[in-house]
C-alpha cells in the first residue's frame, strides 16, 4: 500500500512541478519589468506558503478528490490555517520572521503524519 502512495505522490508532485514552472512563466509574463529572481522568489514563496502545505493536508483525500481540486481547496485552507496558526504562534511568542519557515514545514509533515496514519 505504501508503494502505491509513493507512485501516486511522485506522479503528484511532478504535476506541482510542472504547475510551478507553469507559474514562473505567467508571473514572467505579467511583471516582465521585474528580474527573473525576483519573479521566481515570489512565486517560490508563494508555493511555499500555501500551495505544497495544502496539497499535502488534502492528500488525505486521494481517493476521493481529483489532483486539482485537492489542490486548490487545499491552497484555500492552507491559506486559511496559516493565517490562524500565525497569529496564535504570534500570542505565544514565536517572532513572525519564523512563521514563513516554520509553519508551512509544520503542516507538510502534519499532512504526511495524517496520510500514513490513515493507511
Amino acid at each position: 500500500m505504501r508503494k502505491e502512495t509513493f507512485e501516486m505522490m511522485r506522479k503528484e508532485l511532478a504535476k506541482l512541478g510542472i504547475l510551478f514552472l507553469l507559474f514562473i512563466l505567467i508571473f514572467k509574463i505579467i511583471y516582465f519589468n521585474e528580474s527573473f529572481f525576483v519573479v521566481f522568489r515570489a512565486v517560490i514563496a508563494i508555493f511555499w506558503m500555501f500551495a505544497l502545505p495544502g496539497y499535502f493536508l488534502m492528500l488525505y483525500w486521494h481517493e476521493k478528490l481529483e489532483f486539482l481540486e485537492r489542490l486548490i481547496a487545499g491552497i484555500a485552507l492552507s491559506a486559511a490555517v496559516i493565517g490562524i496558526s500565525s497569529y496564535y504562534a504570534g500570542l505565544i511568542g514565536l517572532n513572525i520572521k519564523y512563521h514563513t519557515i516554520i509553519l508551512p514545514a509544520v503542516l507538510i509533515v502534519l499532512g504526511i503524519i495524517i496520510n500514513f496514519r490513515k493507511q
